[in-house]
């Protein structure tokens, strides 16, 4: 299919001072968890993007020195040769697939906790971070904002001779300490770097002309600004007034400006700077770009979670911006350029907007992707997201039994790696499994795209036949005719209450006004009783995905949680924020801390987790979203007799996904396409191993010099 001429704009070399974008797709900077310490997987996971199209690809957030240490948290790091030894090899890999390497270099003041380096954190003013406890830091002098600068141009320094050629002074997502001098919620100096907007922006400005001074016409320099801090704190940035005038005093320091909004500061709207599409679509930051654009004649970039060629096209056109700079679509697509600059739209792997991707980065584990399960493997297991090898046992038949998000994927790269026969059996009457229910929750449509994708690709593998509306029993596998068995049954919730905080049932939970989340998703809300109570123990997005059900049906809802906060993993996907704020103003009463011990007919009683007194709540319903147990009777039937296996040319029995254990949707559709990769190898159930990066015990000295 023919590139849409629309599009052709998307393909048009952009200059950035001494460099040139080969096109207008710019992966901006974004979290992995490889930093500098595992240098292959920070490497090949930049460098399948570029060879996927992109024009320039970034690290994450690169400390300058140690007094910026962001442990627990991973960031790249420059603080000496072997740091930018390590980061070499990205910035040759990007040139290999004809991309420009950057850096994002970041010191972050009083958000840096020093866990490692031990060092006291300085920042612009004396006073404390509101995610740091029992830690403060002290104020800069001038002498030690020379010092600072001085280690910015040091890593500059060093990036630009191992071959980088764009150098980003970060200053976005209210982390960095350029942005804080610029913000008088951080910034209450008096002197020549406080008060006015022309002061506060003096150590930005001043450290951007040294770094340029320093790398001359090697590389591009830029700004990554957070132009709006999307609250309505008067110490915040304003992209009509602190922003708009920033622009103007650096406009002549930069090559093009790196722009975002939203972040860390802003503690009542925390996640909008990358936004999950529960609230909200593409460019959704649209209005604050428009705000800045006639302050500069240089090139913007901004991200906006764009994964429709339509979108960024329109963008372009318009003269709102002239680089399409995307972190979230380069995760789930890293070939997502390439695809569209070859009228492959079909096969480009849209994002979903869960943020799964994020809450690896606040539990220091390296990134996962729910759409793309080659992410972060590119280095350690040689994945790639669009290269399959012919399998050597490929003319072997397979049977996959259920078409959730293992299922799907496990047939799908089953099909691109050439299986003979490959059947995908599911006894419903369409594709999904369990994403049929979830992105029929409210606000979750997006999350459909992991259906729709795979099932437009499984229509194109001519050795994958889907067969719907069919239920196999065991008897029905066994005399199926299929060599190798893959179960995907997925997992139910248990209605019997058990759950991680107790370990135990909840008793009465079998009376019939106590529902399971399938029960309330096949009614949309709509159960008996007026106010129905939720207890989630989950934490994550099905409590909250049946109190908005509940809503939306016209019911009263409580919800009740042993977490001190409603929905706790959402704080890792940038969620929790608004999810807490939005269904306490509509209404929803949400009490935190207290286990439901037991449901009579005369109501539920519990209990507070700090304190032994009982609790006795009323409601007309119960919902519980506890646990989630395997739905893996079919496969433990078709184990329990080896013999009858052998006696039907059955090779193989494997489960996969839920069925195997409860999980996110990544990590269903990641042990799919795991299993599918290996299934020629000699145990296909177990893992391979796969690369370590490990230090180098023979490099480190023995003793450090100096010490007593």
């Amino acid at each position: 299919m023919a590139r849409d001429p629309r599009h052709d704009i998307l393909f048009e070399p952009v200059p950035i001072g001494p460099k040139t974008l080969r096109n207008r797709f710019y992966q901006s900077p974004h979290c992995t968890s490889f930093g500098a310490e595992l240098p292959g997987a920070q490497a090949h996971i930049r460098a399948m993007k570029a060879e996927g199209g992109w024009a320039a690809v970034n690290t994450e957030f690169c400390s300058v020195h140690p007094s910026s240490d962001s442990r627990p948290l991973v960031s790249a790091r420059l603080w000496d040769d072997d740091d930018a030894r390590n980061l070499a090899r990205m910035a040759e890999l990007a040139h290999e697939h004809g991309a420009l390497a950057g850096v994002e270099l970041w010191h972050g003041g009083c958000v840096a906790g020093n866990l490692e380096s031990r060092m006291p954190a300085r920042s612009v003013s004396q006073l404390t971070d509101d995610g740091l406890y029992a830690t403060s830091c002290y104020e800069l002098d001038k002498a030690g904002i020379r010092e600072i600068q001085g280690y910015y141009v040091a890593a500059a320094r060093r990036a630009r001779d191992v071959g980088f050629d764009m150098i980003n002074i970060e200053g976005a997502e209210c982390g960095a300490l350029p942005q804080h001098f610029l913000m008088s919620k951080f910034n209450h100096r008096t002197d020549e770097y406080g008060g006015s907007v022309e002061n506060r922006a003096r150590f930005w400005l001043e450290t951007v002309e040294q770094v340029r001074e320093a790398v001359g016409d090697d590389c591009a320099v830029t700004i990554r600004l957070c132009v709006d801090t999307l609250n309505d704190d008067p110490r915040g940035i304003r992209a009509a007034e602190e922003a708009y005038r920033f622009i103007e005093l650096g406009d002549h320091l930069v090559d093009f400006w790196d722009l975002q909004g939203g972040g860390w500061a802003a503690a009542e709207w925390a996640g909008d700077d990358a936004v999950a599409s529960r609230f909200a679509g593409e460019f959704s930051h649209r209005p604050y770009i428009e705000a800045v654009r006639p302050a500069t004649k240089k090139p913007i970039a901004t991200v906006g979670r764009f994964t429709n060629p339509d979108t960024m096209a329109a963008a372009v056109s318009s003269g709102l911006i002239d680089i399409v700079a995307a972190a979230r679509p380069s995760i789930a697509d890293p070939f997502l350029p390439r695809k569209i600059e070859q009228g492959r739209y079909e096969e480009i792997r849209e994002c979903i907007g869960c943020n799964i991707c994020a809450s690896r980065f606040g539990l220091g584990a390296p990134i996962v992707c729910t759409q793309n399960a080659t992410l972060g493997e590119e280095f350690r297991r040689g994945w790639h997201p669009e290269r399959f090898t012919v399998a050597s046992n490929h003319d072997k038949s397979v049977l996959v039994v259920g078409a959730g998000p293992a299922g799907m994927e496990c047939a799908m790269v089953l099909g691109k790696r050439s299986m003979s026969a490959v059947h995908l059996v599911d006894e419903q009457d369409a594709l999904g499994g369990c994403m049929r229910s979830i992105s029929a929750y409210p606000h979750l449509g997006e999350w459909g795209r992991v259906t729709t994708y795979r099932q437009v690709q499984l229509g194109k593998l001519a050795s994958v036949e889907v067969i719907l509306g069919t239920r196999l029993d065991a008897e029905a596998v066994l005399s199926y005719g299929a060599e190798i068995v893959v179960i995907a049954t997925g997992a139910r919730w248990r209605a019997d209450g058990m759950n991680g905080p107790t370990q135990l049932p909840i008793p009465g939970a079998q009376l019939d006004f106590v529902h399971t989340p399938e029960q309330v998703s096949a009614v949309k809300g709509a159960i008996d009783g007026e106010h129905v109570l939720v207890y989630d123990t989950d934490g994550y997005f099905t409590g909250v995905g049946m109190a908005e059900m509940l809503l939306a049906a016209g019911k009263r809802v409580s919800v009740v949680t042993p977490s001190p906060n409603l929905a706790p993993f959402m704080f890792y996907t940038g969620e929790a924020f608004r999810v807490n704020r939005e269904l306490r103003a509509q209404g929803v009463e949400i009490v935190t801390s207290h286990v439901l011990g037991e449901i009579t007919p005369d109501g539920l009683h519990g209990q507070n987790v700090w304190a032994p007194d009982p609790v006795h709540w009323e409601a007309d319903a119960v919902v519980l979203v506890t646990q989630r147990q395997p739905c893996d009777e079919l496969y433990h039937e078709l184990r329990a007799d080896p013999d009858r296996l052998a006696r039907e040319g059955i090779d193989s029995v494997y489960r996969i996904g839920d069925c195997l254990a409860p999980r996110t949707i990544a990590e269903n559709v990641f042990d799919g396409h795991r299993l599918a990769r290996e299934i020629d190898t000699a145990d296909p159930a177990t893992p391979l191993p796969y690369i370590r990066e490990l230090p180098d015990v023979n490099r480190q000295p023995a003793a450090v010099p100096g010490a007593g």
